[in-house]
């Protein structure tokens, strides 16, 4: 299990201006499967990671983190072709990431969505994807829980920033066929409990108090939100489509981009 302690703290960064950029993609780059989500369309893809492999086997992706950089581009340029086309000069291209992702994987995602030819290009956390799609608009504490294939994180944002994230690289695909997801769960459990112990602001029990927002292939399970609903007693809260929570999120922060094409939001991790 991994904390925030080994990752780092996501900051508010400058603005940067998108001068010209009048198209978008939005990117979740999964371990099993990568989303694709454009303005006015919604999501246009929803395929398996795997079929990005070198002569279509292996997994470009795997625990979250990006190990085959040539592979993964081809895929991701398949999809842009798609969706933007060949010509990708007034284009915007968003990818979400673990929060508790390295910066090996940072830069990787980073120097591939360069090479795809858009004008910018902004990498931006799961979780504050996740909030911005179906989280509430206050700026209060929310728990984040994303349950992956390959991997689990649990996330605490404080007005808008993560304050606390914790990591498992271990999620549905670790499981047996039909076996129950204790496991999975506990794992759950695990990290909010880690959280409480560090938590020296009360930030959590807040959270906590107005529930957990659930993400992730694992909140399409109600066999995993109902035993974390009665563990920890309180009622969990998911998005009209869990699976596609993070690429709506990044999609929602795309438009407002597109919207705001001279002056941008702060946002995440942008790169130009």
């Amino acid at each position: 299990m991994r904390s925030l302690r080994d990752g780092q703290r996501s900051g508010r960064p400058a603005h940067r201006q998108h001068r010209g950029a009048t198209r978008g993609l939005a990117l979740d780059l999964g371990s099993s499967r990568t989303r694709a989500w454009i303005p006015g369309q919604g999501v246009v893809a929803d395929t398996g990671t795997e079929t990005g492999g070198a002569d279509g086997h292996g997994r470009p992706v795997r625990r979250g983190r990006i190990v085959d950089t040539e592979s993964c581009g081809r895929m991701l340029a398949r999809i842009a072709d798609t969706a933007l086309g060949a010509d990708r000069s007034d284009t915007v291209i968003v990818l979400s990431h673990p929060v508790l992702a390295g910066a090996e994987h940072r830069t990787a995602a980073r120097d591939i969505l360069r090479a795809l030819g858009p004008s910018s290009v902004i990498v931006l956390d799961s979780a504050r994807a996740a909030a911005a799609c179906a989280g509430p608009q206050d700026g209060g504490p929310l728990i984040v829980v994303d349950i992956g294939a390959e991997l689990t994180e649990v996330t605490l944002l404080v007005d808008g920033m993560v304050r606390d994230a914790r990591l498992a690289e271990t999620g549905l695909s670790d499981l047996a066929p039909g076996e129950p997801p204790t496991a999975v769960v506990r794992t759950v459990l695990d990290m909010i409990m880690a959280m409480w112990q560090q938590d020296r602001h009360g930030a959590l029990l807040g959270a906590l108090r107005r529930g957990p927002l659930l993400a992730g292939g694992g909140a399409l399970r109600p066999d995993v939100t109902n035993r974390i609903a009665v563990r920890l007693g309180v009622p969990v809260r998911l998005s009209d489509d869990p699976a596609t929570t993070v690429v709506r999120g990044a999609g929602l922060l795309l438009s407002s981009v597109l919207r705001h094409a001279t002056v941008a939001p702060d946002l995440p991790g942008r790169s130009g």
